[in-house]
């Protein structure tokens, strides 16, 4: 969207724990400069999915009236970020034999053999959100970035394929259409947070990206430049108060209270003979928790959530690409010994996402919870790069999610 000559894009994340609408502009070298933010409590998701749609349509019109009014621009648009249990990410391959007399590979031959890929068998209630291009292979030979002009009698390609549920794809998007704003693509958020957070050289070498939010964990690995593999689990913090609340025999939001303020994802060991005492309320008598005790919970259900994720990442023959690290984003990232703990469980250093190439307010930049929202509007720039470029130079085909993934 263009407004008195300023080109700019939103991106809309409608989390478990809050919704955040992210203005970015096109700036200087094609860098977005973030404008805009605007925020508020969820409280119509559950585990990433939108349960009432009132609650969520209340909440997103406030935080896009906060960016709008800080970025004094109207948001006609956004970029829209989904997950929730429903989504899925696999690799479908394909192949196409060259039939040409002298065996040169040609754009034709490329073409064909992504349409044959693309042809994804999917239940029909399901919706394909991405396609991600990995490499090429021509005869026997593997990972070949771009075949044309070679030699070959068959050429093959792999591609990363998310997709989810029609249906519950089709709620959030109906809540951002309800408040007269369109919806410009819908963006995995797990790709999105990919996107916001990681260098150049984290994409090459192998980097596992975790967005550890109120409702879901979201995870990518990235490796070589491209998404390798991608998927969804529906854990997160709220499973953690959860637990306290359970274990402690405490109100839901005073567990909330004590995982923000004592809680640790490395167990109880180092709080031996602890104890913190919960002030006197109007309806509640003091109690005195002990903190072994809190400790051991969180890190049961933490270390829990990441052996998870560890596990599909084996299942999917991934785990060996995580070779760079493991970058923690999403509320969750500010749980305390969590990168320890994700040290442990995945063997490489752990670190938290900050977003990468992008202006804007450093409170915002450096704020895990941002990563996504931060992800989704880079998203929404690349795309309006895309279509200048298209327009420019005539071209079919645009900068691919690939590409997108090459910049930082």
């Amino acid at each position: 969207m263009m407004f008195a000559n300023r080109e700019i894009v939103t991106g809309l994340d409608i989390g478990t724990s809050q919704v955040t609408a992210i203005v970015a502009e096109i700036g200087a070298s094609n860098v977005p400069n973030i404008i805009g933010i605007g925020q508020a409590k969820s409280r119509g998701v559950r585990k990433g999915e939108i349960v009432n749609a009132d609650l969520t349509s209340e909440d997103v019109r406030l935080a896009l009236s906060e960016a709008e009014q800080m970025a004094d621009e109207e948001i006609r648009s956004v970029y829209l970020g989904v997950s929730g249990g429903h989504v899925r990410g696999f690799i479908n391959s394909g192949t196409h034999p060259v039939v040409s007399a002298d065996r040169d590979i040609t754009e034709d031959d490329v073409r064909d053999v992504v349409r044959n890929a693309k042809a994804v068998n999917l239940p029909n209630d399901h919706h394909v959100i991405h396609v991600v291009r990995q490499h090429f292979s021509v005869d026997d030979q593997s990972g070949i970035q771009n075949p044309i002009g070679l030699l070959g009698a068959k050429i093959g390609v792999d591609l990363h394929v998310v997709h989810g549920q029609a249906n519950r794809l089709q709620n959030s998007i109906r809540v951002v259409k309800g408040l007269r704003v369109d919806v410009e693509d819908v963006v995995f958020s797990g790709l999105a947070g990919v996107l916001s957070v990681l260098t150049p050289q984290q994409k090459e070498l192998g980097t596992l990206v975790i967005d550890y939010g109120g409702g879901t964990l979201e995870y990518a690995v990235c490796c070589n430049g491209l998404v390798k593999h991608s998927g969804v689990l529906p854990v997160g913090g709220d499973h953690i108060s959860n637990d306290l609340a359970f274990g402690l025999k405490v109100p839901l939001g005073r567990a909330e209270q004590l995982k923000i303020a004592h809680g640790s994802a490395l167990g109880g060991d180092h709080f031996r003979g602890q104890t913190v005492k919960i002030p006197d309320r109007i309806t509640m008598p003091d109690k005195t928790i002990n903190m072994e005790h809190l400790g051991r919970i969180m890190s049961l259900r933490v270390s829990e959530s990441l052996k998870l994720i560890e596990s599909e990442l084996i299942e999917a023959g991934c785990l060996d690409l995580v070779r760079s690290g493991v970058v923690v984003t999403g509320g969750g990232a500010r749980i305390q010994d969590i990168l320890g703990l994700a040290e442990h469980v995945f063997g490489v250093p752990a670190s938290i996402g900050t977003a990468q190439n992008v202006n804007g307010p450093k409170s915002v930049l450096e704020q895990p919870e941002f990563a996504v929202g931060i992800g989704l509007a880079k998203f929404g720039v690349f795309e309006l790069l895309k279509q200048k470029d298209r327009r420019v130079h005539n071209r079919g085909f645009g900068r691919t999610i690939r590409e997108m993934l090459k910049i930082g």
